[in-house]
């Protein structure tokens, strides 16, 4: 979910160089600015109950639906009801959903078969976000009904990088939440942040405000395996 968080003050780093052989993106604030339909719905599921909306998208950046749900819904809830009525929602409205600065032309210059997105959105409301902003969805896809466990777990990154046949330590995470990044950063895969909700950054991770300065070259190492490099 792409829920606003307070955002970290940031120092620009000096231009770094990160290779790779696989990128994984999560959605919602990382490829895909989806605010305005996550605003409007939490909004209308804080109104119903009487909850407070600034707490509910201050904690929900980057969680499963199902857990906000579970968190914060009254005692006696149908959760799985619930969960999927909210669902219904977002998958309905798409008015003001745009990509990224930077994104389309990022994953135009990927080789396919080494990207995957994992999101804590379920597979159609993914298709239908990546849609909306004009964005080709990846054909490895880790999406909240393929984890038995969500963000911050790294069930979902760890799951992709298998998926595409690299190692934690030959991949990438791109990430803009707090709990997309603990995810990155606890399967063990270098984790860059993007935009300006990522929160407090554990240590070595790097920071793009998106991806208008990013550049991507690929080319093939003594074996032939496609090497991606990114300078940040």
């Amino acid at each position: 979910m792409n829920i606003p968080a307070p955002a970290a003050t940031r120092t620009p780093a000096a231009t770094r160089t990160l290779t790779c052989r696989a990128v994984l993106f999560d959605m919602d604030g990382t490829l895909v600015d989806s605010t305005a339909v996550v605003e409007e719905v939490w909004g209308e599921f804080a109104a119903r109950y009487g909850l407070d909306i600034a707490e509910i998208l201050r904690t929900s950046h980057g969680i499963q639906a199902a857990d906000t749900v579970r968190r914060f819904a009254p005692a006696g809830a149908d959760v799985v009801a619930l969960t999927a009525e909210l669902g219904a929602m977002e998958r309905v409205r798409t008015s003001g959903i745009v990509a990224l600065p930077g994104a389309a032309e990022l994953l135009g210059s990927l080789p396919a078969e080494a990207v995957a997105l994992v999101t804590s959105a379920d597979r159609t409301l993914a298709d239908i976000r990546m849609d909306a902003a004009g964005l080709a969805m990846p054909a490895t896809a880790v999406t909240a009904e393929l984890v038995t466990r969500g963000k911050p777990h790294p069930e979902g990154y760890l799951k992709a990088a298998g998926l595409l046949g690299v190692q934690p330590a030959d991949a990438l995470v791109f990430e803009d939440a707090p709990a997309g990044i603990a995810a990155g950063v606890a399967a063990g895969i270098r984790t860059v942040a993007v935009g300006p909700n990522t929160g407090e950054l554990p240590a070595g991770v790097l920071h793009i405000p998106d991806y208008r300065a990013v550049t991507v070259s690929v080319e093939p190492d003594a074996a032939g395996r496609q090497i991606i490099s990114f300078r940040l």
